[in-house]
């Protein structure tokens, strides 16, 4: 897929304030300081669309970036963030446990996972609790610049080990690197196919 245009359409702090959804929906989630907006960016060929901070925690609205004028693609507010006051958290996680049940354009949610980490436990309870909802997801393990190929070897296998305790087929998985552009080719195949089917398939959103 080439990406022609990339437009910052609006921040939202409730679902009922996003953007009509009569387009499909792709959106990015992960911890805080996961390297979400870097990601974005690269995806979308335009520096600076998402903003990126070295502070975790720096999303806390709905962003929503309007993509080929064909899709949207959406950077959720990181979940876990432990500086964040309570209220905060929970609002957060209200926030985006609405949108995740009730956007009913979302066709796949990127959760994104450090690949530096072996595997966190607020990780694993939030993708199983996507299976439990039936949520579409994809897994994308980000910072791949970061880490020694044995180092991210390890971590996946024992990712992929943990998930087949309570599933028994894996989620699609990608690996990316924002500095040296791994994964933006597979990662947008994988939307330009999905829309693909969607089209085939005449399943459209909206009125």
């Amino acid at each position: 897929m080439n990406i022609y245009s990339a437009e910052f359409i609006k921040s939202s702090k409730l679902i009922e304030d996003c953007p009509e959804g009569d387009k499909p929906e792709y959106a990015f989630i992960g911890r805080s300081n996961v390297g979400k907006s870097s990601l974005i960016n690269m995806l979308s060929n335009k520096k600076g669309l998402a903003k990126t901070s070295s502070t975790p925690g720096k999303t806390q609205l709905i962003n929503h970036f309007l993509i080929n004028d064909s899709w949207y693609l959406t950077d959720l507010p990181g979940y876990g963030y432990a500086k964040a006051s309570k209220s905060s958290r929970i609002a957060f996680s209200k926030m985006i446990e609405k949108y995740v049940l009730f956007r009913k354009n979302l066709v796949n949610l990127f959760v994104l996972i450090d690949s530096r980490h072996l595997p966190m436990q607020i990780d694993l309870d939030f993708i199983n609790w996507l299976g439990e909802e039936g949520i579409p997801f994809s897994l994308i393990f980000t910072k791949l610049d970061k880490v020694t190929q044995k180092e991210f070897s390890f971590n996946f296998k024992k990712y992929s080990q943990e998930l087949r305790k309570t599933w028994d087929d894996l989620p699609e998985m990608f690996k990316s690197s924002s500095e040296k552009k791994i994964g933006k080719e597979e990662i947008l195949s994988f939307i330009e196919d999905t829309n693909k089917y969607l089209a085939r398939n005449n399943i459209y959103f909206g009125d």
